[in-house]
């Protein structure tokens, strides 16, 4: 799902880690830098950006978006050109296409979909408009058609869920569900795949799979349909947060109690979905940090700069299990984790801080 590169160097480290603080304490980016000196010909000349979002289909898609939006501002250096893609591929190319006409000077988007992008990012490379991509990944043979990547580690994610899993469930014998994302997504394909390699050797077997597209709605509605389909379901896998509130519903509504009669774990740490671990309806969740406004800003500034940049920039994420949501809750604004727990933990006990992604296999080293 990209590569997955070292951060270069002490200082870059440094100034990510002051751009994440901000955000997560007020969701805004520094102002924007000087050049140098004092007046008039010191001053940044305004970035123009074109961003296409996937859409607004769930809580944490609304915060990845509030980030954008408060970070990329005439205050701070840019002009955003913003666009909401309703989840479907063709309005994302038709957006990108209008940015390359307009001639902004960087475009950015959170591809719907993997696949079908060279097209459109091939024009915009010839068109010498630098493309980012954010939180989710594109697969194509050539990389150069973009200048880097920011985003999570999905099979990861997947690979912590599974592994709380066995950790607390692996000898019962557990029959699982899961509701997937959007079908063709990164996160959809990642997630997956993370799960299953987890579980694989245990006896957690997983009975059914299908997409809830990342909604609330069409996550009840799924499960409504394996509720109906089987009378043994002991684990939910939701890829994220709003699908497992969806299936929350469900379960209540069948007359069973979620997190007790049907686990559930979920992808994300969105407030509601946090809320939900906290009161006992959810029993672990993988956090997904959406606060990706800073680092893109960082980004844009240097691209634009002529300077050279990581091609994969991974964010962190850990996880929660209900005490630590608990101590979590009253301060939470998305920001990442104060600790990893359970199967996680072990994980990385076992493997070090060096992860592996699945494209490319290349190693990314937790700061």
């Amino acid at each position: 799902m990209g590569r997955n590169f070292r951060r270069a160097g002490a200082a870059v480290l440094a100034a990510l880690t002051t751009t994440a603080l901000v955000a997560c304490s007020s969701e805004q980016a520094p102002q924007a830098e000087e050049n140098g000196g004092g007046g008039d010909d010191a001053a940044t000349e305004t970035i123009s950006i074109g961003f296409s979002q996937v859409g607004a289909e769930s809580g944490w898609r609304a915060a990845n978006t509030k980030s954008i939006q408060d970070t990329l501002t005439a205050e701070n250096g840019f002009d955003l050109k913003f666009s909401d893609a309703q989840q479907k591929q063709e309005n994302q190319i038709q957006a990108i296409r209008s940015y390359i006409q307009q001639g902004v000077d960087v475009i950015a988007f959170s591809p719907v979909v993997e696949t079908g992008w060279d097209a459109v990012l091939e024009e915009a490379k010839a068109a010498s408009i630098p493309v980012i991509l954010t939180d989710r990944a594109v697969d194509s043979e050539d990389e150069s058609l973009y200048e880097s990547f920011i985003g999570s580690d999905f099979v990861l994610e997947g690979e912590m869920a599974g592994d709380w899993a066995v950790e607390q469930y692996d000898g019962e014998g557990f029959k699982a569900v899961e509701l997937q994302g959007t079908t063709g997504a990164a996160p959809m394909i990642d997630r997956q795949q993370g799960f299953a390699d987890a579980i694989a050797g245990s006896d957690i077997e997983m009975i059914d799979s299908q997409t809830g597209n990342f909604t609330r709605t069409e996550g009840k509605q799924v499960m409504e349909g394996f509720l109906q389909k089987y009378d043994d379901i002991d684990l939910v896998f939701a890829h994220n947060d709003d699908m497992g509130l969806g299936a929350i519903e469900a379960i209540e509504a069948a007359g069973k109690v979620p997190g007790k009669d049907i686990k559930i774990i979920t992808v994300d740490a969105v407030k509601d979905g946090m809320q939900a671990l906290a009161d006992g309806k959810i029993n672990y969740i993988v956090e997904c940090n959406p606060l990706l406004g800073p680092d893109l800003a960082e980004i844009a500034k240097k691209v634009v700069a002529g300077e050279e940049v990581q091609k994969r920039i991974v964010v962190e994420d850990q996880a929660f299990d209900q005490e630590a949501a608990k101590e979590a809750l009253p301060d939470r604004q998305y920001c990442r984790a104060r600790r990893v727990v359970g199967g996680a933990a072990r994980r990385r006990a076992r493997h070090g801080t060096g992860r592996t992604d699945r494209q490319h296999g290349t190693v990314q080293h937790g700061s």
